[in-house]
């Protein structure tokens, strides 16, 4: 009985030297179908902001840096701008797209998909389509489900030759032959900002169960029947199943700020040098409720070449690597200075002499946790480039006061309520100092844009408080000429 379990303690021995020889020989990968082993990808571990590791492969993200390559090479003349891959619906190996240019010409770029055929058991270019975007340096190429039925669309944004924002979206046509199965199914290109308005989703679709809403496309474009460069055209398009295609929905009009028009052309004059001073030095974050959140603020150093994020505690630097002009402002790419895979395309447009309205775009190969988000509008840190003086900001207040506009009332919670004719119009309120003067932003809640961001310079004399209309900008504090408004302390 003791020779039995030796030789079987022997046997177990000896199978397991075999099979580490085997594992460790490679020659395991002899039983496995080509397209299979093309499957195998080597995963990427990388430290997560949070200080967690994260485990990601480069599947489905694009592709940045010195290392873009192709399933198969691309013709001599194409240079590849950026790739994409994805999970094939036929195969265990991947789909690749490639968004190139044609080195003799200064065209639109292109986009290609790269599949593997199972019956040469080798990749094949299955077709080329244009995209809107011209220049190399704004591209962006990424998938979506936009439309919630699990059928991603392939999305190229970036900038033309007009310094126009472009997007390109083609979504799978099943049932058509590969060489025809994708489809362009928007594209536009605007002189202003291009997003992706995305709408909530049921439980039911993150768990496989049920179809989403679709998303909706944002263009934000200049208004050319107005006379203030600001006001901007809001254009909504939306999915139609009949068609097939995004198809504008409605136009809203917004008001943009009513300041010296000569100071806005001069800003978005498209010189070199100009928008990048303007918004050089530090910029608060303005909260929805309208209150400055100095916990988050962007750093803008040109001459530096970088951009530092800080929110929630935690500073992130991104080097500033090119800048193109737009419309309303400019559009930044950047690079993290620690995490090379990680870019942010910076859209940054002109609201205010002292406010700016920026959307980030997040850009990663590797699978990043964002700590805070970053659209939305920003106030300067100072009122002017050679003043370092940072706002202070004053606290809430309790107060009732009688005024031309009805009874005005202050509450701690930092809201505010004027009551005329039976009438009660609410709103934010926040008092800052800057200068040395005492200024009062009121913002409305219904968000009028005729009266949104009013500011005023506060005045007390023998105990009566008298407001200012004002604007903020690099020229420091300027009076607009309005009638002033007198406030009464009505007492408890």
């Amino acid at each position: 009985m003791k020779k039995i379990h030796i030789g079987f303690y022997i046997a177990i021995a000896s199978l397991s030297v075999l099979l580490i020889i085997f594992l460790a020989t490679g020659l395991w990968k002899k039983f496995i179908p080509a397209e299979e082993e093309d499957f195998i990808r080597t995963r990427i571990v990388t430290p997560g902001e949070t200080g967690s590791i994260s485990i990601a492969d480069q599947s489905g993200h694009s592709a940045w840096g010195d290392n873009i390559s192709t399933k198969i090479p691309l013709e001599n003349d194409e240079i590849v701008i950026a790739v994409l891959n994805i999970e094939s619906e036929f195969s265990l190996s991947e789909d690749q797209f490639a968004v190139y240019r044609i080195a003799s010409e200064t065209g639109p770029v292109n986009i290609t998909l790269l599949s593997y055929d199972n019956t040469v058991r080798e990749y094949k270019r299955m077709w080329s389509l244009p995209a809107a975007a011209t220049r190399p340096e704004t591209i962006s190429l990424f998938s979506q489900d936009l439309i919630g039925d699990r059928n991603s669309c392939i999305i190229i944004t970036g900038m033309n030759a007009n310094n126009e924002h472009t997007m390109t979206i083609l979504r799978r046509n099943r049932g058509q032959p590969a060489q025809q199965e994708y489809l362009k199914i928007a594209e536009l290109q605007i002189a202003g900002s291009i997003v992706i308005q995305e709408t909530t989703r049921t439980f039911a679709y993150h768990q496989g169960i049920a179809s989403g809403r679709s998303h909706n496309i944002v263009t934000y474009g200049p208004d050319p029947r107005s006379a203030n460069l600001l006001d901007q055209l809001e254009t909504t398009y939306s999915y139609n199943p009949v068609n097939t295609r995004f198809e504008q929905a409605s136009v809203t009009r917004i008001p943009g700020s009513q300041i010296e028009q000569r100071r806005v052309r001069e800003i978005l004059s498209g010189r070199p040098g100009v928008f990048e001073d303007f918004i050089d030095g530090l910029w608060y974050y303005i909260s929805p409720q309208g209150t400055i959140d100095t916990r988050r603020y962007l750093y803008f150093d040109p001459a530096g070449k970088e951009v530092v994020f800080y929110g929630e505690g935690s500073q992130q630097v991104f080097r500033w690597q090119t800048s193109s002009y737009t419309r309303f402002g400019i559009y930044i790419r950047s690079q993290n200075i620690s995490i090379t895979t990680l870019m942010r395309f910076i859209n940054i447009e002109l609201e205010s002499l002292d406010r700016i309205r920026v959307r980030v775009d997040e850009d990663v190969r590797l699978k990043i946790t964002v700590s805070a988000p970053w659209d939305g509008s920003y106030r300067r840190a100072r009122a002017a480039p050679q003043n370092n003086q940072t706002p202070q900001i004053a606290g809430a207040v309790d107060a009732l006061y009688d005024s031309s506009w009805g009874r005005l009332q202050f509450f701690d919670t930092g809201e505010y309520s004027i009551t005329s004719s039976g009438n009660t119009r609410r709103g934010r309120y926040v008092f800052f100092k800057v200068d040395g003067n005492d200024l009062l932003e009121l913002r409305p809640e219904d968000n009028t844009p005729s009266d949104n961001r009013m500011v005023y310079r506060i005045e007390n004399t023998a105990g009566v408080r008298i407001l200012f209309r004002v604007s903020l900008g690099v020229n420091g504090i300027q009076d607009l000429l309005e009638p002033p408004v007198t406030l009464t302390l009505v007492e408890s």
